[in-house]
């Protein structure tokens, strides 16, 4: 093991963390960029004896094209979801689904269910291993199918893709 990976074993997932640290955080500063950079290391340096595999991404420009999907939806999301919420007539229903993964990479999964859960209006409740598939809450369900399918479609596919 080189000296530097022993500092920062996992450099995406490090820069990962430091990039959802200012999003969640919702504040730009250099003593935030700091700390979401700090946690980036440790983190990862802290679980690194956890991880049983280290994750291939087999192709970066997909995972590109992912992130910006996903910041695109998570934009979208917000104005719908608060929307919604600021309607005087609320004509929300919530539910829950089930949502049959194609995937089998466990750092895939990951980041399938931490991509449901940062997009406003959804939730990654549980993973069940035996069936292999995801238990998701929405805010506003109207159409499972349609939900499902618009998963496979943006997430999933492309998350096959990256780490095929």
């Amino acid at each position: 093991m080189r000296n530097w990976q022993f500092w920062l074993p996992h450099p995406l997932f490090s820069l990962f963390l430091a990039l959802l640290w200012l999003l969640m955080i919702n504040d730009f500063s250099m003593a935030h960029a700091l700390l979401g950079l700090v946690l980036g290391v440790a983190i990862p340096l802290v679980t690194h004896a956890f991880w049983p595999e280290e994750a291939r991404i087999r192709r970066p420009l997909p995972l590109l094209r992912y992130l910006l999907v996903l910041l695109m939806d998570i934009l979208r999301s917000n104005l719908v979801v608060a929307l919604r919420i600021l309607r005087p007539a609320r004509h929300l229903t919530p539910g829950f689904f089930t949502y049959p993964l194609a995937l089998e990479d466990d750092f895939a999964i990951t980041i399938l269910a931490s991509t449901i859960s940062l997009t406003p209006g959804t939730v990654s409740i549980h993973y069940d291993a035996e069936t292999n598939t995801l238990l998701v809450h929405a805010l506003h369900l109207e159409d499972e199918a349609e939900a499902i399918a618009g998963i496979r479609e943006r997430y999933e596919q492309p998350l096959e893709e990256i780490f095929r």
